[in-house]
Parts: C-alpha cells; sequence; structure tokens
C-alpha cells in the first residue's frame, strides 16, 4: 500500500505541480519578455516536454488508485464519499487533458510549425483556459485528498 500512495502522490505533483508552474510563473514570465514569434514555439517545445510526464501520470494515477480502492475497501460500494471526489475529478481532470492533448495542443503544433502565429495565438489561448480548469479542479481534488478522511 505504502508504494501505491508513493507513486499515487508523485504523479499528482508531477501533474498539478507543472500545471502550476506553468501557469502561475511561466506563462506571465513568457507573455511579459517574448513575442509571439518566440513565444508560441516556447509553449509547443514546453508542452511536448511536459506532456509524456502527464500521460505517464494518468496511467500511475488510475493504476494506484484504483488498486488502493479495491485492497483497501473493497470497491467504490465502501469507499468514503472523499474518494468518491477524488474519483470523480481525477477523471474529469483526465479528460479534460485528453481533449487538450488530442485537439488545442496538436493544432498549435501543427501552426508552429507552419509559423500560423495567429492561429497559434487562439490554440494556445484555448489550452490556457482549459489548463486554469484543470489546475482549480487538481488543487480542489488536493485538498479533497488531504483533508476528505478528516472531514467524514
Amino acid at each position: 500500500m505504502s508504494i501505491a500512495i508513493a507513486l499515487h502522490i508523485l504523479s499528482v505533483v508531477i501533474w498539478v505541480g507543472g500545471m502550476f508552474f506553468a501557469y502561475v510563473a511561466l506563462r506571465p514570465a513568457a507573455a511579459s519578455i517574448l513575442e509571439p514569434p518566440q513565444r508560441l514555439p516556447l509553449w509547443s517545445q514546453v508542452f511536448a516536454r511536459f506532456f509524456p510526464w502527464v500521460w505517464a501520470a494518468v496511467a500511475l494515477i488510475l493504476a494506484t488508485g484504483y488498486w488502493m480502492l479495491f485492497n483497501r475497501f473493497g470497491g467504490m460500494a465502501n469507499a468514503p464519499l472523499f474518494v468518491h471526489a477524488m474519483n470523480g475529478l481525477g477523471l474529469v481532470m483526465m479528460g479534460i487533458f485528453m481533449f487538450v492533448y488530442f485537439v488545442p495542443y496538436r493544432r498549435l503544433h501543427d501552426y508552429v510549425l507552419g509559423m500560423r502565429w495567429q492561429e497559434a495565438g487562439k490554440a494556445l489561448a484555448k489550452i490556457r483556459v482549459l489548463i486554469g480548469i484543470n489546475l482549480a479542479i487538481g488543487l480542489l481534488t488536493v485538498a479533497i485528498a488531504s483533508a476528505g478522511r478528516f472531514l467524514a
């Protein structure tokens, strides 16, 4: 159980922490010093390096989360409310990430390669909004995960 918990938490830290860094530190810094022809390729490369880590984190979060759920509680029927909340919010986050990866990120990458800066900017703006939503959900989920057992 301890290995599953450690892998689960490390995966969440990588994913949510990466979104936090990108959203509150990298994004404003890049916007303040780089013009779109430099900023948009930067983001395309940042996502190209970060998203494989998110895919790995998603796989580990699912595997360890459901392993703990079934080994600790015997399934969803016996799990406390905070576990249901974590599960639901995590699945929403994963759905948002998959949409970002397969739609606006792919567009951003293609537009940057074609130096179509206006379209790339629109794709990045969509990614920014969705990552902001996912970051908020992720922080809420971390709060529920860390405090949930004490609230029940």
